[in-house]
């Protein structure tokens, strides 16, 4: 699945740290989601669209 989280990350002015503590998980995951190494569950891709007040489609979409 691709993702824009750095790009929206990067617009926030957060380092992957920061967005990781916002989140409640690791710099390894958040480095992991950037880098499309990992799908995350759905709770967590909505709060990551709820964070960043976007929809789901906004921040995710399939690969092609």
């Amino acid at each position: 699945m691709k993702n824009n989280i750095q790009e929206l990350r990067q617009i926030a002015g957060w380092s992957q740290a920061e967005l990781a503590k916002r989140l409640n998980v690791s710099r390894q995951t958040v480095n992991a989601l950037e880098r499309g190494r990992y799908d995350p569950s759905l709770p967590l891709a909505f709060a990551i669209a709820q964070l960043f007040e976007r929809q789901i489609e906004q921040v995710f979409q399939p690969d092609t």
